[in-house]
């Protein structure tokens, strides 16, 4: 049974599968990706509902500029043409959008960066959940963007070396407002982090699923959200009893 009054404050999705999905249905790898968009608005809309505070989902990694020229550059167009064609009801559901990750990569086309700028600007002043779009992220690029902001300012004589903690590296990350999630879930059957918040999820509960993304549906999401609720969070302490 689901306790309403236990969602997770954020949830960070691993959205993986899209190309076996296909794969399994003799279909390019392109099209389990279209199959995705569906399971991704629903789930958008039905974790707001629950009454979470943050989303955060691994739309595009630092590392899958490795695929093929021809899945980068679908994904690149895909992405876009999915926020002109979702954005409205987004905010009008109250929802903020972030983007998180190295946006300002030459290689992302300006055309998909300068929807990624509306979209935030037009949910800036929304004040329901807050979706964060993991693009172009990597959790060890993160944490090297703060080590440079931080030895940027220890150059300059402003930060001493022996001030730096853990408070300060979390403030130079690249969303920094964000609150580590409680709930980190991986579709299809993999168990790995694959360098998503990798200084954010140290003390996150993780959950993988077999179910592949374009069938994670209300139910996978609720079997995921019963199994976070049926463990004990010791962040490193003993356990009662």
């Amino acid at each position: 049974m689901l306790d309403r009054d236990r969602i997770p404050r954020h949830i960070a999705i691993i959205m993986d599968g899209n190309g076996r999905w296909a794969n399994q249905r003799d279909l390019p790898r392109t099209a389990g990706h279209v199959a995705g968009e569906t399971t991704l608005f629903d789930t958008i809309d039905r974790v707001s509902d629950l009454g979470a505070g943050w989303l955060t989902v691994y739309a595009f990694s630092t590392e899958n500029w490795s695929r093929s020229d021809e899945e980068v550059e679908f994904l690149m167009a895909f992405n876009e043409s999915l926020l002109v064609r979702h954005r409205d009801h987004v905010a009008e559901r109250g929802i903020r959008i972030h983007f998180m990750g190295l946006t300002d990569d030459e290689r992302i086309p300006a055309n998909v960066r300068r929807q990624m700028r509306e979209s935030e600007e037009i949910t800036a002043n929304n004040r329901g959940m807050r979706l964060v779009f993991a693009f172009n992220y990597g959790g060890r690029a993160d944490i090297l963007h703060a080590v440079r902001s931080i030895a940027g300012e220890v150059r300059k004589g402003a930060v001493e070396p022996d001030s730096i903690d853990e408070a300060m590296i979390a403030r130079q990350l690249l969303l920094p407002d964000m609150p580590d999630p409680e709930l980190v879930i991986r579709t299809s059957g993999e168990q790995r982090l694959s360098n998503f918040l990798t200084w954010q999820s140290a003390y996150s509960e993780l959950v993988f699923t077999d179910v592949l993304w374009p069938d994670f549906d209300e139910q996978a999401l609720h079997d995921c959200l019963v199994q976070y609720q049926g463990r004990k969070r010791r962040f490193g302490g003993v356990a009662d009893g």
